[in-house]
């Protein structure tokens, strides 16, 4: 896979988003029915295999030294292969070269995949946080680059 920084505008993203949405609509049967706005200071990333964009993520500042992984997404015909672990590398890479050693963030109590892969990644469970707090359905992680070495 080569990674590759995209812009928010990117129609390849944007298809990603557009596909990850409707699958998040479907895995939590609309239940907190929460549609998440593109942002413009977010840094993406888009996973390209044989000239497609299959995957993407992001990281957005959160406060000093912070950031949060955000838009994790691997297209079905492609997950189990290990991109979103590269993608997570990657996005840890850009967040710590920009000054954000500590990565914080969210995913569902109903994804169960995505729980496991950011556990396996490092990845501590912390109390729900910011726009998160009160949704049930959330659930917050935290990982300090500075204490890791890859």
């Amino acid at each position: 896979m080569i990674i590759e920084s995209r812009p928010g505008t990117d129609p390849e993203l944007a298809s990603l988003l557009v596909a990850q949405q409707r699958e998040l609509a479907e895995a939590d049967g609309g239940a907190d029915g929460v549609v998440y706005p593109m942002h413009d200071d977010v840094s993406y990333l888009v996973g390209v295999v044989d000239g497609r964009a299959v995957a993407c993520g992001a990281w957005q500042a959160l406060e000093p030294g912070v950031a949060e992984l955000k838009r994790m997404y691997v297209r079905p015909a492609y997950r189990g292969r290990g991109l979103a672990r590269q993608l997570v590398v990657a996005l840890e890479e850009e967040a710590l070269a920009a000054g954000r050693p500590v990565l914080r963030l969210e995913t569902g109590t109903y994804l169960p995949a995505a729980i496991a892969l950011y556990r396996s990644e490092g990845y501590l469970q912390i109390p729900v946080y910011g726009e998160y707090v009160g949704n049930p359905y959330s659930v917050c992680f935290e990982k300090s680059l500075a204490l890791t070495s890859r």
